[in-house]
């Protein structure tokens, strides 16, 4: 599952951004009880290891030019929450990806 968020920031300031918010990641996860683990594994990639109702999902955040990319490969297991997820993910990017107030 993928998931684009459109931003004007610029790579380094959307590092930065990511970088101070990766402890809420597991936050934005629906149902509370997930575990996250991030690693840096390069100046633009975030990998993911995400573990929720007994299942675990890789996934990935892209930073680009104009977009963030969040790549999650769901189980088919958790298939049926992938609207939720993908709701999930829109919303809390947007927000961190929002551009500063004026």
């Amino acid at each position: 599952m993928q998931v684009a968020i459109p931003h004007q920031l610029g790579r380094e300031e959307v590092r930065r951004r990511l970088a101070s918010s990766t402890h809420q990641i597991a936050d934005a996860i629906p149902g509370g009880m997930a575990d996250v683990e991030t690693e840096w594994v390069g100046e633009d990639s975030l990998s993911l290891a995400i573990t929720a109702m007994g299942q675990v999902m890789q996934g990935r955040i892209d930073i680009r030019d104009t977009e963030v990319l969040f790549d999650i490969d769901l189980p088919p297991a958790l298939g049926f929450i992938k609207p939720i997820v993908e709701g999930t993910i829109r919303q809390a990017g947007q927000k961190l990806l929002a551009p500063p107030s004026a």
